[in-house]
């Protein structure tokens, strides 16, 4: 089976500054894969990029086993479907309505069965009839990722679903992803949890000044030696009664990266677009 997304050597740049440089990776369908990276570091880019939605100076996207460029954009929707950061809602349309618009393809009231259905998935069920203006932030949040899982494309992409959200919601979130992907689906997220990341996802890929970093299981990819020259951290994933959690700290001048204990599961790239780990 081919993979849902394929990128070779991606490489995006903007406003005469290189943001993304020979990107290499992919995700498969039955999996949960978790992209990385301290601010800046090209996750959003990325995704727009592999989706078209992002002009590229270098490399390939393949999107469901097909180059991306030989893709109408009516095929383009049905493999994959992106729920951007920002949350912004122009009309105050019911919770309904506006996951309905994810089921593109279906007769009205079938479109609004699956809407519902996903609204209940996601615990807000009850919000069916309600304008997603008058939600929290939270609320609306929800809406909108059912409206992704509404789509029932084979490739999920969301940018950030759980930022902002309070633990319970977060878990919540991931949980319903990570269903859609042992139903079949690809599903890529970012995050700046990287706990939270970890628990959820089969493997991460970490982006570093725009190059691949590391990528695989998320000891691997996430070791000490990616927490210290990546994140700037001192510290490790280690096992708690609930999943993996972060146990770290600031890296001081005084404690360089080269000064951690512990690092030797991963050695630094020496060039761009070559995994840490």
């Amino acid at each position: 089976m081919s993979a849902a997304l394929e990128l070779r050597g991606l490489t995006v740049t903007r406003r005469d500054r290189r943001v993304l440089e020979g990107v290499s990776f992919g995700a498969e369908r039955g999996e949960m894969l978790g992209l990385v990276g301290p601010n800046g570091a090209g996750k959003t880019t990325l995704l727009r990029a592999a989706l078209g939605l992002q002009r590229r100076e270098g490399g390939e996207v393949w999107l469901g086993g097909a180059p991306l460029e030989r893709l109408s954009d009516a095929r383009r929707a049905f493999l994959a479907a992106y729920l951007p950061q920002e949350r912004r809602v122009a009309w105050n349309m019911p919770a309904e309505d506006v996951v309905a618009l994810g089921a593109v393809g279906l007769p009205a009231h079938q479109a609004l069965a699956v809407a519902r259905e996903c609204l209940e998935q996601l615990e807000v069920g009850a919000l069916a009839r309600r304008g997603v203006l008058d939600m929290s932030g939270g609320e609306r949040a929800r809406v909108l990722l059912a409206r992704l899982l509404a789509t029932g494309a084979p490739l999920l992409v969301a940018d950030e679903p759980a930022a902002g959200l309070d633990p319970e919601a977060q878990m919540l979130i991931l949980e319903r992803l990570r269903a859609r992907a042992r139903a079949g689906a690809a599903v890529v997220v970012t995050s700046h949890d990287l706990a939270l990341a970890a628990r959820a996802c089969d493997r991460i890929a970490v982006l570093h000044s725009g190059a691949l970093a590391a990528l695989g299981a998320p000891r691997d990819a996430l070791s000490p030696k990616v927490l210290a020259t990546v994140f700037g951290l001192e510290g490790a994933l280690v096992d708690a009664p609930g999943g993996l959690v972060l146990s770290a700290r600031r890296l001081t001048a005084q404690r360089t990266p080269a000064s951690v204990d512990g690092m030797a599961e991963a050695s630094v790239a020496p060039r761009a677009g070559e995994p840490y780990a």
